[in-house]
């Protein structure tokens, strides 16, 4: 078995991760480095591309130094990645033609709009699983090539490149040899057909998008190509998996049977419930995505809801208002309190993903009074990271028709034992939380270690989870309840706020 480790490249929304892991799935050596986040006007989000690859590069670097091993010594490299993120770049130069817009950037309601008044929602549900939403890649493909001056007609002569994170970082390490994406992150674009497989032609032609640009969708779970050796320290190292950073958590946390269930709390927070090689069609409140595809074997999918803010709301908490200097004080600051004295926030900074979908939505605080502390907007926005989650629960539940026995919670803010305590009691079934956090990159790792032989199959993988801490409900049906339905009237003082902000045109 060639290489001794597998290196997992979790490129998220806030920073880029690099994790080392050796054959008993540990992490030997790791790196994180944050990098700029671009606002340039209300509800518009954009990250510099040629920055992400440089701090993805500096991280693995980092995390190899901090293994003390060289990157010879890798079995296979896996990616996952923050998904829906647009980047388009010139095939010849490489170099983006644009900075990438986000996947929380909302530019593209507008389109999205005049989609829903042409009548292509129920297109768009049936073939690609998606609500129409600017949350997805095809509306923020379809303003470049509409804004971007000549940016349509280099596209149609197959000079331009697009391509989700995981699309550029692949070009980038193989050296511009592979323009490839996989099955979950293609899923995720609001123009690949996920139950006929394929880029379809009419959500191509509903977005007035050219066939040139895409990517070639392969398997999640593949040996794709070889990293270019002047770019990957002198080593040619295969690059073996790739998978959305949610559908990589639910890989992660060993989900492989039909029901299970997990939340990965990250800067935005994603419940997806494995339901086999069955697409099951949402009711119109949640996504059916594509979960993976491994080697030859058929394609399975989840069900998905998708919360756009949640991390992102302690991380405002510290940046934008001040507040708290790190994440982890929230949890001492939510204990302080006997209750939330009907204090709630409702953090819809970037609109309402699942199960409301409203792009107009924007961020509410409600219930202040002259006694309001810091202590009580930090335990507000951990109570809504709960709450919304619970949103999500309930129109899982009715889409399926499983009732959750349990659910598993990972991601940065599962450490946080109040936070945990609370979602257990919120959502009334027991809350598992796995020894290891970093669900998403150990994921990523799993689907470049089954490609290459590292680990023999998925029976192998599930025998290594581990349970950190199971949190069992303590709250009372009557608390419970009462909660939820305060947390749902400030739910609705939010909704349909920016309108005219989110349709501003462009500068």
């Amino acid at each position: 078995m060639p290489g001794e480790y597998v290196l997992a490249v979790d490129q998220g929304t806030t920073s880029s991760r690099a994790i080392v892991f050796n054959h008993d799935s540990a992490t030997v050596g790791e790196a994180q480095r944050e990098f700029t986040q671009h606002y340039p006007r209300p509800g518009w989000v954009e990250h510099d591309a040629n920055e992400i690859w440089e701090v993805t590069l500096g991280v693995i670097r980092d995390a190899l130094e901090d293994a003390g091993v060289s990157a010879g010594s890798l079995a296979g490299i896996g990616i996952t990645n923050q998904r829906e993120t647009v980047v388009m770049w010139d095939r010849r130069t490489g170099e983006p033609v644009h900075r990438a817009i986000v996947w929380q950037d909302r530019r593209g309601a507008g389109i999205c709009d005049d989609l829903v008044a042409r009548g292509y929602e129920k297109l768009v549900r049936d073939k690609a699983g998606l609500t129409v939403d600017a949350y997805f890649s095809g509306s923020k493909v379809k303003w470049l090539l509409d804004n971007v001056e000549g940016l349509r007609e280099k596209a149609r002569s197959g000079e331009i490149c697009f391509g989700t994170i995981d699309s550029w970082l692949v070009y980038r390490l193989t050296g511009g040899r592979e323009h490839i994406t996989d099955y979950s992150n293609a899923s995720r674009t609001m123009l690949y057909n996920i139950y006929d497989l394929r880029w379809d032609d009419e959500l191509l032609e509903m977005l007035d998008v050219p066939r040139e640009i895409l990517p070639e969708v392969m398997p999640s779970s593949y040996v794709y190509g070889k990293t270019d050796p002047d770019v990957m320290f002198g080593a040619e190292v295969p690059i073996a998996g790739i998978a959305g950073d949610q559908q990589a958590a639910l890989f992660g946390e060993v989900a492989y049977e039909r029901g299970l269930t997990k939340n990965t709390y990250g800067t935005g927070s994603f419940a997806l419930m494995n339901t086999g090689t069955e697409g099951i069609r949402s009711g119109g409140d949640l996504l059916t995505t594509i979960a993976w595809k491994l080697g030859d074997e058929p394609v399975e999918y989840a069900l998905e809801g998708a919360i756009f803010i949640t991390g992102a709301a302690v991380q405002w908490l510290r940046d934008g208002l001040g507040i708290i200097q790190n994440a982890a004080e929230t949890e001492d600051l939510a204990r302080s309190l006997d209750s939330n004295d009907d204090v709630y926030f409702v953090p819809a900074l970037v609109g309402l993903g699942a199960p409301h979908w409203d792009s107009y939505a924007r961020g509410t605080i409600v219930g202040i009074t002259r006694g309001t502390t810091r202590a009580h907007l930090a335990r507000a926005a951990l109570e809504s990271m709960c709450y919304q989650t619970r949103d999500v629960v309930e129109a899982m539940e009715k889409d399926s028709g499983i009732k959750l026995p349990s659910f598993k919670a990972d991601g940065g803010a599962a450490a946080n034992r109040w936070m945990m305590q609370f979602q257990a009691d919120i959502l009334g079934v027991p809350v598992e939380v796995p020894e290891t956090l970093e669900t998403t990159a150990l994921g990523a790792a799993y689907l470049a270690g089954l490609a290459t032989g590292f680990w023999e199959n998925k029976e192998e993988l599930v025998n290594r989870w581990r349970l950190r801490r199971r949190y069992e409900p303590q709250m009372g049906e009557e608390e419970r309840e009462r909660l939820y339905a305060r947390w749902k009237e400030a739910l609705e003082r939010s909704r349909r706020w920016a309108k005219e902000a989110v349709e501003s045109p462009l500068a």
